[in-house]
Protein backbone atom coordinates (compact mmCIF):
# COMPACT_ATOMS: atom_id res chain seq x y z
CA UNK A 1 0.00 0.00 0.00
CA UNK A 2 1.07 3.54 -0.70
CA UNK A 3 -0.27 6.90 0.47
CA UNK A 4 -1.79 9.41 -1.94
CA UNK A 5 -1.62 13.04 -0.85
CA UNK A 6 -3.47 15.87 -2.57
CA UNK A 7 -2.23 19.34 -1.70
CA UNK A 8 -3.35 22.88 -2.35
CA UNK A 9 -0.95 25.23 -4.14
CA UNK A 10 0.31 26.66 -0.82
CA UNK A 11 1.49 23.16 0.17
CA UNK A 12 -1.28 22.45 2.70
CA UNK A 13 -2.62 18.92 2.58
CA UNK A 14 -6.17 18.75 1.20
CA UNK A 15 -6.80 14.97 1.38
CA UNK A 16 -4.90 11.74 1.80
CA UNK A 17 -5.76 8.06 1.43
CA UNK A 18 -4.21 4.62 1.05
CA UNK A 19 -4.09 2.86 -2.31
CA UNK A 20 -2.61 -0.25 -3.91
CA UNK A 21 -0.39 0.01 -6.99
CA UNK A 22 -1.96 -2.09 -9.76
CA UNK A 23 0.65 -1.31 -12.41
CA UNK A 24 3.16 1.21 -13.65
CA UNK A 25 3.87 1.64 -17.36
CA UNK A 26 6.21 4.45 -18.27
CA UNK A 27 4.79 7.63 -16.76
CA UNK A 28 1.38 6.01 -16.03
CA UNK A 29 0.68 4.78 -12.52
CA UNK A 30 -2.61 2.93 -11.91
CA UNK A 31 -3.82 2.63 -8.32
CA UNK A 32 -6.81 1.04 -6.62
CA UNK A 33 -8.39 2.43 -3.46
CA UNK A 34 -11.46 1.35 -1.53
CA UNK A 35 -13.55 3.71 0.57
CA UNK A 36 -13.48 2.35 4.12
CA UNK A 37 -16.32 4.64 5.24
CA UNK A 38 -19.28 6.42 3.71
CA UNK A 39 -18.37 9.85 2.35
CA UNK A 40 -20.62 12.78 1.47
CA UNK A 41 -19.18 14.70 -1.48
CA UNK A 42 -20.51 18.02 -2.83
CA UNK A 43 -20.64 16.80 -6.43
CA UNK A 44 -20.67 13.02 -6.16
CA UNK A 45 -23.29 12.76 -3.42
CA UNK A 46 -23.03 9.88 -0.97
CA UNK A 47 -20.21 7.47 -1.73
CA UNK A 48 -20.93 4.12 -0.10
CA UNK A 49 -18.41 2.26 2.02
CA UNK A 50 -16.82 -0.36 -0.26
CA UNK A 51 -16.86 1.86 -3.37
CA UNK A 52 -13.65 1.36 -5.34
CA UNK A 53 -11.61 3.91 -7.18
CA UNK A 54 -9.24 3.01 -9.99
CA UNK A 55 -6.93 6.00 -10.20
CA UNK A 56 -4.87 6.95 -13.24
CA UNK A 57 -1.89 9.25 -12.64
CA UNK A 58 0.68 10.28 -15.21
CA UNK A 59 3.90 11.62 -13.76
CA UNK A 60 4.22 13.99 -16.74
CA UNK A 61 0.62 15.18 -17.25
CA UNK A 62 -1.42 17.97 -15.70
CA UNK A 63 -4.41 15.82 -14.75
CA UNK A 64 -5.51 12.57 -13.15
CA UNK A 65 -8.62 10.43 -13.60
CA UNK A 66 -10.59 8.42 -11.06
CA UNK A 67 -12.96 5.62 -12.14
CA UNK A 68 -15.46 4.99 -9.34
CA UNK A 69 -17.33 1.68 -9.10
CA UNK A 70 -20.14 0.80 -6.69
CA UNK A 71 -19.37 -1.95 -4.14
CA UNK A 72 -21.12 -4.44 -6.47
CA UNK A 73 -18.81 -3.39 -9.33
CA UNK A 74 -21.11 -1.20 -11.46
CA UNK A 75 -19.50 1.94 -12.91
CA UNK A 76 -20.60 4.93 -10.83
CA UNK A 77 -18.75 7.80 -12.53
CA UNK A 78 -15.38 9.20 -13.47
CA UNK A 79 -13.90 12.19 -11.71
CA UNK A 80 -11.06 14.11 -13.31
CA UNK A 81 -8.74 16.56 -11.58
CA UNK A 82 -6.52 19.18 -13.16
CA UNK A 83 -3.28 19.18 -11.18
CA UNK A 84 0.45 19.77 -11.26
CA UNK A 85 2.11 16.50 -12.38
CA UNK A 86 2.51 14.24 -9.34
CA UNK A 87 5.68 13.08 -7.63
CA UNK A 88 6.06 9.42 -6.62
CA UNK A 89 8.85 8.10 -4.38
CA UNK A 90 7.65 4.49 -4.19
CA UNK A 91 5.74 5.06 -0.94
CA UNK A 92 3.91 8.37 -1.40
CA UNK A 93 2.29 9.85 -4.49
CA UNK A 94 1.66 13.56 -4.03
CA UNK A 95 0.22 16.23 -6.26
CA UNK A 96 -1.03 19.80 -6.20
CA UNK A 97 -4.74 20.03 -7.01
CA UNK A 98 -5.50 23.06 -9.19
CA UNK A 99 -9.25 22.99 -8.46
CA UNK A 100 -10.68 22.41 -11.95
CA UNK A 101 -12.59 19.14 -12.08
CA UNK A 102 -14.70 17.24 -14.58
CA UNK A 103 -17.53 14.96 -13.45
CA UNK A 104 -18.15 12.25 -16.07
CA UNK A 105 -21.30 10.11 -15.98
CA UNK A 106 -21.33 6.43 -17.05
CA UNK A 107 -22.75 7.48 -20.46
CA UNK A 108 -19.68 9.77 -20.76
CA UNK A 109 -21.70 12.98 -20.62
CA UNK A 110 -19.69 15.42 -18.53
CA UNK A 111 -19.58 18.79 -16.86
CA UNK A 112 -16.66 20.98 -15.96
CA UNK A 113 -16.81 22.26 -12.40
CA UNK A 114 -14.90 24.58 -10.09
CA UNK A 115 -13.57 26.96 -12.75
CA UNK A 116 -14.42 29.81 -10.36
CA UNK A 117 -12.33 28.16 -7.63
CA UNK A 118 -9.43 27.93 -10.08
CA UNK A 119 -9.69 31.65 -10.93
CA UNK A 120 -9.97 32.64 -7.25
CA UNK A 121 -7.09 30.44 -6.14
CA UNK A 122 -4.93 31.52 -9.08
CA UNK A 123 -5.16 35.01 -7.64
CA UNK A 124 -5.06 33.98 -3.96
CA UNK A 125 -2.01 31.69 -4.29
CA UNK A 126 -0.34 33.49 -7.19
CA UNK A 127 -0.38 30.74 -9.82
CA UNK A 128 2.23 31.62 -12.42
CA UNK A 129 1.15 32.24 -16.03
CA UNK A 130 2.84 28.94 -16.93
CA UNK A 131 0.82 27.01 -14.32
CA UNK A 132 -2.42 28.65 -15.48
CA UNK A 133 -1.64 27.87 -19.14
CA UNK A 134 -0.71 24.26 -18.40
CA UNK A 135 -3.85 23.80 -16.28
CA UNK A 136 -6.03 25.02 -19.15
CA UNK A 137 -4.16 22.72 -21.56
CA UNK A 138 -4.73 19.81 -19.15
CA UNK A 139 -8.45 20.60 -19.07
CA UNK A 140 -8.58 20.73 -22.87
CA UNK A 141 -6.79 17.34 -23.12
CA UNK A 142 -9.19 15.76 -20.61
CA UNK A 143 -12.21 16.95 -22.62
CA UNK A 144 -10.61 15.51 -25.75
CA UNK A 145 -10.03 12.12 -24.05
CA UNK A 146 -13.67 12.01 -22.88
CA UNK A 147 -15.15 13.08 -26.21
CA UNK A 148 -13.05 10.62 -28.24
CA UNK A 149 -13.65 7.78 -25.72
CA UNK A 150 -9.89 7.36 -25.40
CA UNK A 151 -8.11 5.54 -22.55
CA UNK A 152 -9.18 5.34 -19.78
CA UNK A 153 -12.72 6.18 -20.97
CA UNK A 154 -12.85 3.26 -23.42
CA UNK A 155 -14.47 -0.04 -22.47
CA UNK A 156 -11.06 -1.70 -22.79
CA UNK A 157 -9.64 0.41 -19.96
CA UNK A 158 -11.10 -1.57 -17.07
CA UNK A 159 -8.40 -2.26 -14.54
CA UNK A 160 -10.48 -3.78 -11.78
Amino acid sequence: MITVRAHKYDGSEHRSWKAKVLRQEGSLLVLKATFDQEIRHDLLGTIACGTTSIEYYWLDRWYNIFRFAEPAGKLRSYYCNVNVPPAFDGQVLSYVDLDIDILVEPDLSYRIVDLEDFEQNAERFGYSEDVQTRARQGLKKLVELIETRAFPFSDASRDD
